[in-house]
């Protein structure tokens, strides 16, 4: 292959390679979403309970926008890990769920 062509290679499959434009724009929409999670917090005029629930919302997008352009979860053949993380993220939630169970009672 030559330096121009802009295909990958695997598993003798060809297809498409990205570029760095998609990565930027992912990058720029990181950076905003901390900026904007920081300024609500740094306001301190914003009712307490509307803050939690965007800066749980804006983290939520970090994570899918994380998985999805810097470890490459959009693409074909990372079903393994998907299903690894959504029952690492379902028994983590089970844990904490049953810890304020057992506390409350």
């Amino acid at each position: 292959m030559s330096s121009q062509d802009t295909t990958v290679e695997e598993h003798g499959k060809r297809h498409k390679h990205e570029g760095p434009q998609k990565h930027i724009v992912a990058f720029i929409f990181s950076i905003l979403l901390t900026v904007i999670a920081f300024s609500m917090v740094a306001a301190g005029e914003i009712n307490g309970t509307f803050i939690y629930i965007m800066l749980v919302f804006m983290a939520i997008l970090q994570v899918i926008i994380q998985m999805s352009f810097w470890m490459h979860m959009k693409d074909r053949g990372h079903i393994f890990p998907i299903v690894g993380i959504l029952m690492g993220v379902f028994v983590v939630f089970t844990i904490v769920i049953m810890a304020e169970y057992w506390a409350w009672w």
